[in-house]
């Protein structure tokens, strides 16, 4: 008796120590039973309780008169199956005739606390079928992406959700993004994991760093054009622009139809070609894009314009062309002036990370997810990387990127540097890198006069 007291104490103790240090190993020893196990016994009442049953069938109701029996009760929808994660469980159910699945969604905060769980959000999978995810520990806290996630061309896994799931950067569903975010709120670290993410893939990069290249130039090896002035930023746009009718003009070759066809009724793009003809994707990241939209003299105006003009052009047409933009910046208002608005408009992807103000929100999520503001607004300043992420669907979530240091980023595009494609419309602008030099480390027995 004594031996089992002191091995059931040591293994409280150990859970308790694995909750405080290591939660997702404490979810995985232990929370993902004792939670499934507290979800099926408190179900039927929970959901009782939630308002989340409907009154049995009349046929039901008029057996039991018949019989004399006790009245059904309340039927609370359906489990089909319950599915543990890594980070929480997953409960599928089948909702009852009357139900919607709304009415999961408005109660997932009355189901959080009901089975004590960290976090709950819903989903419709199909008609009268929703997904319920549950979170056994805050997942942001301390973001782990998973060892193996679904990557295929042109889709980047770079974030990790609130629900457990991974966040992924699919440019051939949402070609063009938008991302804010005020200073050290994360947005760079953002910006490297979408880098490292593309590094392996057959893309060329291209970036537009008018802060003297002090953010992206240190990735110069896996870019195939860098520009560190408006200056060279608007040469550098001009020439993506003429990539792009060039590739339409392939486009149409290969097509082979008529000439009688209005162009309004073809609808083709680069993934329609053969492999051996499809021209390389290309990327665009512009670090901040207030520096190409200001000026101070007559001059730097019709430079602003003309950037801005190339930039609305790639983001209405570059997308067939499989050219994507992934713009960031501190603010994107009507302020930077004319064309903005029409820019932000075709850039479908929004990611805010923490604003200083309720306008900077607005920005990016007033015209499309307005629930999202107020909780873009709520990210506290020591959650660097915490953000939200939305769509023009009006679907939102909170999202954390990991950590990635400078470091880490240059040593992916040094070891991918081979797959920088050359592209002859970006020659002029490809970064001049030297081979890396190695450092010279003294020896540890070495004397101190000589080391």
């Amino acid at each position: 008796m004594t031996a089992f007291t002191v091995v059931l104490v040591l293994v409280v103790a150990a859970a308790g120590l694995l909750r405080w240090r290591r939660p997702a190993w404490y979810w995985l020893a232990f929370g993902v039973t004792l939670a499934a196990l507290r979800v099926l016994a408190r179900y039927r009442s929970v959901m009782d309780a939630c308002g989340l049953t409907v009154p049995p069938a009349r046929w039901r109701l008029a057996l039991a008169r018949a019989a004399s029996r006790p009245i059904p009760e309340p039927r609370p929808p359906r489990i089909r199956r319950l599915r543990p994660t890594r980070t929480g469980l997953v409960l599928r159910l089948k909702l009852r005739p009357g139900q919607d699945a709304f009415d999961i969604a408005a109660a997932s905060d009355r189901l959080r606390h009901s089975f004590s769980m960290f976090g709950v959000t819903s989903r419709e999978v199909r008609s009268g079928v929703v997904e319920v995810r549950m979170t056994g520990y805050d997942v942001l806290k301390r973001v782990q992406m998973p060892a193996e996630t679904e990557t295929r061309p042109m889709r980047v896994p770079v974030a990790l959700r609130e629900d457990g799931a991974v966040h992924y950067r699919d440019y051939r569903a949402i070609p063009h993004a938008l991302t804010l975010g005020a200073t050290e709120s994360g947005k760079s670290v953002y910006q490297r994991n979408l880098v490292a993410g593309l590094a392996p893939m057959d893309v060329a990069l291209v970036g537009i760093d008018c802060k003297q290249g002090v953010e992206l130039f240190p990735l110069a090896r896996r870019f195939s054009a860098l520009a560190d002035s408006p200056d060279t930023a608007a040469e550098l746009l001009d020439a993506l622009v003429a990539r792009m009718a060039d590739v339409y003009r392939l486009i149409r070759t290969q097509q082979r139809i008529t000439v009688d066809v209005p162009d309004a009724e073809i609808a083709a793009d680069i993934w329609d070609l053969p492999d051996e003809l499809r021209p390389t994707p290309v990327v665009v990241l512009v670090d901040e894009v207030a520096e190409l939209a200001l000026y101070a003299t007559k001059e730097e105006e019709r430079r602003r314009d003309r950037i801005i003009t190339a930039l609305v052009r790639l983001a209405q047409l570059g997308r067939a062309a499989g050219i994507y933009l992934e713009i960031c910046g501190q603010r994107f208002g009507s302020e930077l002036g004319k064309g903005i608005t029409m820019l932000r408009a075709q850039l479908t992807g929004r990611t805010a990370h923490r604003l200083n103000d309720e306008t900077s929100a607005n920005m990016a999520f007033g015209d499309i997810a307005p629930d999202a503001v107020l909780a873009a607004i709520q990210i506290p300043a020591d959650m660097r990387g915490l953000a939200i992420a939305g769509d023009s669907s009006g679907g939102w979530h909170r999202i954390r990127a990991p950590h990635t240091s400078l470091r880490q980023a240059v040593n992916l595009c040094n070891r991918y540097a081979d797959r920088t494609p050359d592209l002859a419309e970006l020659a002029p602008f490809r970064p001049a890198v030297t081979a890396p030099v190695t450092a010279l480390v003294p020896s540890a027995k070495a004397s101190p006069a000589t080391a």
